[in-house]
């Protein structure tokens, strides 16, 4: 289909006379697939020479068409992920009795993002009540925007939240844009709202940046610490900038006397996946997900959410072990 959003996998290993055998063999039932098959079965036979195709500068400039269609602005993130947020203000949020503030773990974001051969691709995490999930999917499916991950970053939350991963790759940017937005039209994200001035938080932010050995940041309320992979990442044959779709991030919330409530996520490959899992239980983290937000990420990447609340310093310093188990360093 002519200017459609497509799927983009990794060339698996092989040599190249098998993925040529392999794909005359599909040959027969892909004249009669769907767009979306025939796209992640073409995928597979890799780029010009099995060559990675990496992502290149842009500006918000370049994407003014992307924000006309989505209805709200976005930002460059490392001069290469043109990045927007969606945050869900309209969800009344608990968890584990604490009403959970948008930019802690309600924040859905997607980001574009512009490769030397001209193609784009669009990555992101949105938030949807459980009421709106099954037709966010069909519109998505509609679009052949693909899913990537279903699944939970609190416990006990009310009312019932999941969080959906979408990947899609294509040569028409807007179009892409198109599909996300008659997704999120099924849902009842709201529009955005000018943008505040960060207020003092009450939590020794300074502190936690020492003991992290990162300088955070302040988002709608909410400190931040974020680290990325330091492997460079890739997903189907292309190179993805650095934190895209590979961060680990803590998010404090305030509430008051330095305490804090705490959603984080960390990003692993396989073999630190139980010394990080260990790191936080010791830490005394509660664990809520395990699992993958990609399909075809090179090295394989683990991600678990967890939560713990407590004083914000001494979350800080119990995480340091489980950052530690980690091949990350600070987002800069």
């Amino acid at each position: 289909m002519a200017g459609s959003p497509q799927q983009d996998d990794y060339p698996h290993a092989g040599a190249p006379r098998r993925r040529v055998l392999a794909a005359a063999a599909l040959a027969p039932m892909l004249a009669g697939a769907s767009a979306p098959a025939r796209a992640m079965a073409a995928g597979t036979a890799g780029g010009k020479n099995g060559r990675l195709v990496k992502p290149v500068p842009t500006a918000v400039s370049g994407w003014e068409a992307v924000a006309n269609v989505l209805g709200r602005p976005g930002d460059m993130k490392r001069n290469m992920m043109y990045h927007t947020a969606f945050p869900r203000r309209d969800l009344l949020v608990r968890s584990r009795g604490v009403i959970v503030r948008p930019a802690l773990a309600l924040g859905s974001h997607v980001s574009f993002v512009r490769y030397a051969d001209e193609s784009t691709m669009m990555m992101g995490d949105l938030v949807v009540a459980e009421s709106e999930l099954q037709p966010f999917i069909d519109a998505l499916t509609e679009h052949e925007i693909g899913l990537t991950a279903i699944h939970k970053h609190l416990l006990s939350q009310r009312p019932d939240i999941w969080w959906v991963h979408v990947h899609a790759h294509g040569h028409h940017p807007v179009t892409l844009a198109r599909g996300l937005r008659a997704a999120l039209d099924r849902t009842a994200t709201p529009p955005p709202l000018a943008s505040a001035p960060p207020q003092p938080l009450d939590l020794d932010t300074a502190a936690i940046d020492a003991t992290l050995g990162a300088k955070g940041s302040i988002d709608d309320g909410i400190y931040k610490s974020v680290f990325v992979r330091r492997e460079t990442i890739s997903d189907g044959r292309r190179v993805l900038p650095p934190g895209l779709g590979s961060t680990t991030a803590f998010n404090f919330q305030p509430l008051g006397g330095g305490y804090a409530a705490l959603s984080g996520d960390c990003a692993m490959i396989a073999k630190e996946v139980q010394d990080v899992l260990a790191a936080l239980r010791r830490a005394g983290a509660e664990l809520v997900e395990l699992h993958n937000h990609g399909l075809t990420d090179k090295p394989r990447l683990f991600f678990v959410h967890f939560w713990l609340v407590g004083d914000g310093v001494r979350i800080a310093r119990a995480l340091r072990p489980a950052v530690a188990a980690t091949n990350v360093a600070p987002a800069g």
